[in-house]
C-alpha cells in the first residue's frame, strides 16, 4: 500500500518507502519503464488506435455528410410537393372554371334547341292550320257549287234546254272557282 507522506515525515519513519523520494535511481528507472510503455504502445496500440480513430471520424463525417444531402434532398422533395400540390389546385381550379363553362354552354345550347323546337312546332303548327283551313274552303266551295247546281238544276230544268242548262252550269261553276280564289287570297 502507499501511503502520501510529506520528506520530512519519511525521514523520520526510516522503514517506510515514499514514491515522492527525489532518489534519482528511483527517477531514471520510471523514466526508462515510461520510455518502454510509450513504445510498446506506439508500436503495438498506437497505430490501430489511430486507425480506429480515423476510421470513427470518416464514418461520422460520411454520417453528417449523408445526413446533409438527406436534407437537400429532402427539402429539394419538400420544395417539389409544394410546388406540384400549387400546379394541381391551379389546374383544380381551371378544371372547376372549365366545367362551369361547358355546363353553362350546354345549358345555352338546350335552351336555343329549345326555343328552335317551340318555333318548329309553331311553324309546322301554322302550316297544318293553312292546309286545313284550305281543305275545308274548297270543301265548302265544292259543296255550295253542288247545292248551287242542284237547286238551280231545279228551278231551271223546268224553263232550260239541256244545252243552256250545260252552259249555265260551266258558267256558274267559273264564277265560284274565281270567287273562291279572291277569298282565299
Amino acid at each position: 500500500m502507499w501511503v502520501l507522506v510529506s520528506p520530512a515525515y519519511a525521514s523520520e519513519g526510516a522503514g517506510e518507502q515514499n514514491i515522492f523520494n527525489a532518489d534519482i535511481g528511483n527517477f531514471v528507472f520510471t523514466l526508462i519503464i515510461f520510455g518502454l510503455v510509450v513504445y510498446v504502445l506506439g508500436r503495438a496500440a498506437w497505430k490501430p488506435l489511430l486507425n480506429v480513430l480515423n476510421e470513427r471520424e470518416g464514418t461520422i463525417r460520411e454520417s453528417l455528410e449523408s445526413a446533409r444531402k438527406r436534407r437537400d434532398e429532402a427539402e429539394q422533395l419538400l420544395a417539389d410537393y409544394k410546388a406540384q400540390l400549387a400546379s394541381a389546385r391551379e389546374d383544380a381550379t381551371k378544371i372547376v372554371a372549365e366545367g362551369r363553362r361547358d355546363a353553362e354552354e350546354v345549358n345555352r345550347r338546350l335552351q336555343e334547341e329549345a326555343r328552335q323546337q317551340a318555333a318548329d312546332i309553331v311553324d309546322r303548327a301554322r302550316r297544318e292550320i293553312e292546309v286545313a283551313t284550305d281543305a275545308a274552303k274548297k270543301d265548302l266551295l265544292r259543296r255550295t257549287a253542288e247545292l248551287a247546281v242542284d237547286v238551280a238544276d231545279r228551278i231551271i230544268r223546268k224553263e232550260l234546254t239541256p244545252q243552256d242548262h250545260e252552259a249555265l252550269v260551266t258558267e256558274s261553276l267559273d264564277r265560284m272557282k274565281a270567287a273562291g280564289r279572291e277569298t282565299l287570297n
